[in-house]
């Protein structure tokens, strides 16, 4: 029985290769912090997983322990790279340029290994009023798309914080969203938007993580007010998690609870696309 099971484990484990996950939440709720465990946890099963920090403050590095000095470039603010590929000048404003560039070469050249897995830092759009109608907006849709629907490996994506990024339809392709929410009337109202955005752009599997919970009743309070959202788990306040983002040490081996709370909630997530997959697959 114990061999079956195991056996079973390591196909469910085998069938998340080729997965899409993106994470997403209002700002400072700890996203970045789950999706780096997330992804190491991913690759201490076995799996090939390919961490994307898309977030304009490109925190993902810095929760793996690696230093500023040694972090990548956001590629959104290589201009140069970005001129090339959109047929544009770097300085250029109101030209035309390509909407499709070629990026499949860019994770291979530009992404950093460590820690068992791969990570590319993207960054996003921060002046006002940007979007996708620049070469800048146009080359980050291209990289997203590319990595999401193009490569085979287990993909997991920091999002920028709040629902704007949602409205771009980058994201379009992934297999699950995963929210993480906080106590607090706004952070669940941003993960009920987020969520019916996704619904809209056919994300099929969306879910949510309670984080910084210091009493019981806070988990249910989530719970209760979330709108067609699987809470997965949830995790307690931690100084020690604080800690380790205040010195940008390595944030999996800050708190061996949380943790632990994570591989639950890893479980859970690999369930529930396992079960989305097998109903699509029977369909």
């Amino acid at each position: 029985m114990g061999a079956r099971a195991t056996k079973g484990k390591a196909v469910i484990i085998s069938a998340m290769q080729g997965t899409k996950i993106a994470i997403g939440g209002k700002g400072g709720v700890g996203k970045t912090t789950v999706c780096a465990i997330l992804a190491q946890l991913f690759a201490e099963s076995g799996l090939d997983v390919l961490a994307i920090d898309a977030d304009p403050n490109s925190n993902l590095t810095s929760a793996f322990g690696i230093s500023s000095e040694q972090s990548p470039e956001p590629l959104i603010k290589m201009k140069e790279l970005i001129a090339e590929r959109t047929g544009t000048s770097k300085d250029s404003v109101g030209a035309y340029f390509r909407i499709n560039p070629k990026v499949s070469d860019l994770p291979e050249r530009y992404w950093l290994e460590s820690n068992g897995l791969k990570l590319l830092v993207l960054g996003a759009i921060t002046q006002g009023g940007a979007g996708c109608a620049c070469p800048e907006g146009a080359f980050l849709k291209a990289l997203l798309t590319h990595t999401i629907l193009q490569r085979q490996e287990l993909v997991i994506v920091d999002l920028a914080a709040g629902v704007e990024f949602m409205g771009r339809a980058s994201v379009q392709g992934i297999d699950a969203l995963v929210l993480v929410v906080e106590p607090g009337g706004r952070s669940i109202e941003t993960s009920n938007n987020m969520a019916k955005m996704a619904k809209e752009l056919g994300i099929g599997s969306v879910a949510a993580v309670a984080n910084k919970i210091t009493e019981p009743s806070q988990t249910y309070d989530i719970k209760s007010q979330l709108k067609n959202i699987v809470l997965l788990g949830s995790l307690p306040y931690s100084q020690a998690v604080q800690k380790s983002d205040m010195n940008r040490s390595a944030v999996f081996i800050s708190d061996p609870d949380i943790i632990q709370h994570l591989r639950k909630v890893k479980d859970a997530l690999t369930d529930l696309i396992s079960t989305k997959e097998n109903i699509k697959s029977d369909c």
